[in-house]
């Protein structure tokens, strides 16, 4: 398996770089790959997207330096930005049926190991988080969401995204897209969407931890806990 670290990227280069990889996967030229990286401002928008979930007007958002982009995962609305950390798992899950899907079980349980590798790392900091019924990524609970200092008093009350997730398997089983965990970003940017279109609090590790870890401490962990949950 190859993990790549590409820093700093701009989303549209990323995006590409997956397809690119994606296909040379697929053909056996190169092997299961995990790209690491943060991107510049900008809010995606997943097959599952509402525009009314985008709550700063254009001029707002050439203000703050935000791009935006409707792309092909899964789920609504997103924020993507520095001191956040991507995963774009490219991995061959299997064979298609005969009608080009992945088997439910497969793509869920592809989900399903991406929150429990996330929630390890967590653990690791000695964050309990967990998964939720119905909903996809990684929460930390309101006794957890009651260290963030930051949080205004009602908020602490409530559970508190720590993680998204949205994915998308192309037809040849190759997976795209990942995981986003808030490690030090400026939680300012959430303001302007309703994340995911659920009005739930968001977190990072520095509203949790002080001092918050390095990213390049995430990124190894990350990397360890990945090639134990995939190398299999």
């Amino acid at each position: 398996m190859d993990i790549i670290d590409l820093g700093l990227i701009d989303y549209e280069q990323a995006w590409k770089l997956q397809d690119e990889y994606a296909a040379q996967i697929a053909e056996g030229k190169r092997p299961p790959t995990l790209l690491l990286l943060e991107h510049p401002h900008v809010y995606t928008f997943g097959r599952k997207g509402n525009a009314e979930n985008l709550l700063w007007n254009e001029a707002k958002l050439k203000e703050k330096g935000i791009a935006t982009y409707w792309v092909d995962r899964g789920g609504d609305v997103t924020y993507h930005g520095p001191g956040q950390l991507v995963g774009y798992p490219l991995l061959p899950l299997g064979k298609l049926s005969q009608d080009g899907r992945l088997p439910e079980t497969d793509y869920v349980g592809y989900i399903r190991n991406l929150e429990e590798m996330l929630i390890g790392v967590l653990m690791e900091y000695g964050i309990v988080s967990g998964q939720r019924s119905g909903k996809t990524g990684v929460w930390v609970q309101a006794d957890v969401h009651s260290r963030c200092v930051h949080c205004s008093p009602e908020d602490r009350k409530k559970p508190a995204k720590i993680a998204a997730i949205g994915v998308k398997v192309d037809v040849r089983g190759v997976t795209r897209h990942g995981f986003a965990l808030n490690v030090n970003p400026d939680m300012e940017y959430w303001n302007g969407i309703i994340p995911c279109g659920l009005t739930e609090p968001v977190v990072s590790l520095a509203d949790l931890l002080d001092p918050p870890p390095s990213m390049q401490d995430v990124k190894e962990k990350i990397k360890n806990a990945f090639r134990t949950t995939f190398s299999a």
